[in-house]
């Protein structure tokens, strides 16, 4: 009997990744048969010999191509799978034993051909994957986009949780080049095409997320540079919120400037935000570390982010220079 789920994990030089997912799908609470399709984007330290562990407990499918991004190779993995729905996934996550019984209890709820799912830390994940993970899914940062608060709107899944019907990738052809961006890409095309996409909140999954605080500042920068692309090629997507980050580091910069002129109700309002989200973080992980690594973690999105977003804003969507011409790595 052909699976229903097809599991689509493109993965780049990351085999103790592959490990820990693979080892979390064997937990997986679910009787009916499912696949597992590993794309590996040409990489120099494989996970070939981690998979062949698992070949005879999972079903797998393992291709090697050369690197063109994890957009083609999900689109590379898609149209290699059996399933008439694809579970997308990033290498660096680890499933709940409940994954596919959520998953399945949620299409037969309300069924839509593109779901996005939620994010959370695992217990064993660092103080720095903890603390970049509670800006990221906060609703009182950017990271709101990845929980929550784009329920206030149509939401845009994102590929390290997202699930794809067979009907809509064959419809649109999948991901496009550019990454980030590619799955909100793929998410308004999809509604132009006449499909609904939906936030599961029940369909969870562990992200790891980026393991320094450099990576993480050359990840939201590149997000920032993305959003005014997908803006111009979408035309009516673009939100005031997008603005948020570049708005907010002015703001700290003004708020400084109109201290030192004695008036300090700006000063005052910025404290009390990064209290807010530093008594969540304290809540959330009873860890006075995670809960400083976290302010710390806001001001690098928020610089990050704004700084990027504000750049491609003036170049794209001012001077209107070309994406791939301007901004290369975002392009595969």
């Amino acid at each position: 009997m052909s699976p229903f789920f097809s599991f689509i994990v493109p993965v780049y030089n990351r085999p103790n990744e592959i490990l820990e997912l693979l080892n979390s799908m064997l937990e997986l609470e679910y009787s009916k048969p499912f696949e597992i399709v590993i794309i590996e984007d040409g990489s120099t330290d494989t996970s070939k010999s981690v998979i062949s562990k698992f070949k005879n407990k999972l079903s797998i499918s393992y291709y090697y191509k050369p690197n063109t991004g994890p957009g083609d190779s999900r689109n590379f993995g898609m149209k290699k799978a059996k399933g008439d729905y694809f579970l997308i996934l990033d290498s660096d996550v680890i499933l709940p034993s409940n994954y596919l019984l959520e998953t399945e209890k949620s299409l037969h709820t309300k069924f839509v051909d593109c779901f996005g799912g939620v994010d959370n830390a695992h217990s064993s994940f660092t103080d720095l994957q903890k603390a970049i993970n509670c800006v990221m899914t906060s609703f009182l940062t950017t990271g709101g986009i990845r929980g929550g608060s784009e329920q206030l709107g149509k939401f845009q899944p994102r590929s390290f949780n997202m699930g794809l019907s067979k009907k809509a990738f064959e419809a649109s052809e999948g991901f496009g080049k550019i990454h980030p961006g590619e799955d909100p890409d793929l998410s308004m095309r999809l509604w132009h095409l006449g499909f609904e996409t939906a936030l599961y909140d029940n369909v969870e999954v562990f992200h790891k997320r980026r393991i320094s605080w450099s990576k993480f500042l050359l990840q939201v920068t590149k997000f920032g540079k993305c959003r005014p692309i997908l803006n111009s090629w979408h035309k009516g997507t673009g939100k005031l919120t997008y603005w948020f980050p570049t708005f907010f580091c002015v703001g700290v910069i003004v708020s400084f400037l109109l201290a030192l002129a004695s008036y300090y109700l700006p000063l005052f309002l910025l404290g009390v935000y990064v209290l807010l989200l530093f008594f969540e973080a304290l809540f959330t992980y009873k860890s006075l570390k995670i809960a400083l690594m976290s302010v710390w973690a806001m001001c690098i999105q928020f610089y990050g982010y704004g700084k990027g977003f504000l750049e491609s804003y003036i170049k794209i969507m001012l001077f209107k220079k070309s994406p791939q011409k301007v901004f290369p790595e975002l392009f595969f």
